[in-house]
């Protein structure tokens, strides 16, 4: 458990990156020709991209996604040399990025037996499993569903491993129409391509969202709306810039309101403007951003899980996290706030942080006075022993997808990739509740409704007993104390406070 903030964020086990087939023809000689890359090619902020892809063109270089819309293309070339010989009139920046997938990992998830889910009501707070979600009761769930479940012309778009549409909580749920893969950056809207295959991760997170009220398994936040899978999590586990830059336009174009980002899109704690390699990602992905916020989107990201300091930025220990073993990262010292976690922090995003069953931060949850905006329910399975043991109940329950096996389920997971839909589907109830809010007015909503939370007193360390793994290396290095600084309104931990889905709709 090397690095903790990505623990439970996506999908699958950190693999080195697949050569795909190498490209033929073009002016490269055969001899000089290189494993296939894919680079990110910016046109100047405002132009087209036709000069840009002349230049791909010339440099040996194919354009396999145009998105006019921000000026970016995605391409693919076998030129070791691309990145140099396509730079010119008409090209702002580019990157390769081969290398900058962030592996995720899935905790733990338990399936329910036939039992669990026989002789069940339609009441939402007595489906099957309706009481060990003890995360609903905690926002007002129940209160906020006697007023409205949410309205189907509200549509999340779930940017992740894609979602199960057999699964019985979810199969009525599901907006196909507006699904997609966007892996490699180009669209694929056919249902098998954005369904889950190595993860069951946007499962899990969907069901948070909208698991349907109809007598089996779990209920969602907001039942009544639907979820759109944008799968931006490829085969072998890993979120590449390309993909989320795809999941973000498309989510503006296809009339989706809201969209979760439950993960990284970089390798890197903190991806850094200042840095050549990382800023044209930064650039690409802040356009993706600006351009679905211009849309009518509100886009809500969770803060990360290393128990990082996001205000006060100074080393990263844990990056990147991509490494083939035995290989350990280097630490990078000296930072600061040109360097940014993405897309938690990029502008207009609301940054979420994680809460266990008492309402306090959850050991892993990352936090920043003036970054997190809100808090919500995560989980936090080892609270209970001081991190010596883990009790799996105190995880987040919700719909989960046997990749295995192909067969439909719900269990546990713990993240902030779980505190996150909680917001989203708080924030859906809001829209039901309160039609045609802009996203700047929807996320001043949800601070101004949200339930303050005081910071702790003192030191926080609420996992003393956590075990160390042999090597000492492949500890966590951020798991341990922390500091809650701010006051009650308004503080590193919580942010304006836990979202409160009654207060959102009364």
């Amino acid at each position: 458990m090397k690095n903790l903030r990505r623990k439970t964020l996506a999908a699958a086990s950190a693999m080195t990156l697949a050569v795909g087939l190498a490209l033929t023809g073009g002016l490269a000689p055969a001899a000089a020709a290189g494993p296939e890359t894919s680079y990110l090619v910016l046109a100047p902020q405002g132009a087209n991209t036709n000069q840009a892809a002349a230049r791909v063109a010339s440099a040996n270089g194919t354009v396999v996604a145009t998105y006019d819309q921000i000026g970016v293309l995605v391409v693919r070339s076998t030129n070791p040399n691309f990145a140099t010989q396509v730079a010119g009139a008409g090209v702002e920046s580019v990157a390769s990025t081969a290398g900058l997938g962030t592996a995720l990992d899935d905790s733990e998830t338990v399936e329910a037996s036939a039992a669990d889910v026989a002789s069940a009501t339609g009441d939402p707070t007595k489906e099957p499993r309706y009481g060990e979600q003890w995360d609903m009761n905690m926002i007002h769930v129940p209160q906020a569903h006697a007023i409205t479940t949410g309205s189907p012309n509200v549509v999340v778009g779930v940017l992740d491993s894609g979602i199960s549409s057999t699964h019985p909580d979810l199969a009525t749920q599901i907006a196909k129409d507006k699904s997609t893969s966007c892996l490699g950056g180009v669209v694929d809207t056919t249902e098998a391509a954005w369904n889950p295959t190595s993860s069951d991760h946007g499962t899990h997170v969907a069901g948070t969202i909208a698991a349907a009220v109809n007598g089996v398994g779990v209920t969602g936040i907001a039942p009544g709306v639907k979820v759109a899978a944008v799968k931006v999590v490829n085969n072998d586990g890993f979120i590449y810039p390309e993909a989320a830059v795809c999941g973000f336009v498309w989510a503006a174009d296809h009339g989706m309101q809201l969209t979760n980002n439950s993960y990284f899109i970089d390798p890197w704690e903190l991806n850094c403007r200042n840095d050549a390699r990382q800023r044209p990602v930064w650039q690409a992905v802040q356009r993706a951003i600006r351009y679905s916020q211009s849309k009518g989107v509100l886009n809500i990201a969770s803060a990360g899980n290393s128990n990082y300091d996001l205000a006060h930025k100074n080393t990263d220990y844990d990056s990147p996290n991509n490494l083939p073993a035995p290989q350990e990262p280097t630490p990078r010292e000296d930072l600061n706030s040109a360097c940014l976690d993405l897309p938690a922090e990029a502008p207009g995003v609301v940054t979420v942080a994680a809460v266990g069953p008492t309402g306090q931060k959850s050991y892993y949850s990352s936090y920043g006075l003036g970054v997190v905006d809100v808090t919500a329910p995560g989980g936090d399975t080892r609270f209970r022993t001081q991190g010596a043991r883990s009790t799996l109940a105190d995880g987040i329950l919700s719909t989960t997808f046997n990749t295995a096996t192909r067969t439909n389920g719900w269990g546990y997971k713990q993240g902030t990739s779980m505190s996150g839909p909680h917001v989203t589907g708080v924030a859906a109830l809001a829209l039901s509740a309160h039609p045609g809010m802009t996203p700047s007015a929807l996320s001043s909503f949800l601070e101004r409704t949200a339930v303050a939370q005081p910071c702790p007193a003192g030191v926080y360390d609420p996992v003393p007993n956590w075990p160390v793994p042999v090597p000492p290396a492949t500890l966590p290095h951020n798991i341990g104390p922390s500091y809650c600084s701010g006051g009650t309104a308004r503080n590193a931990f919580y942010g304006a406070g836990m979202v409160d889905a009654f207060n959102v709709v009364k």
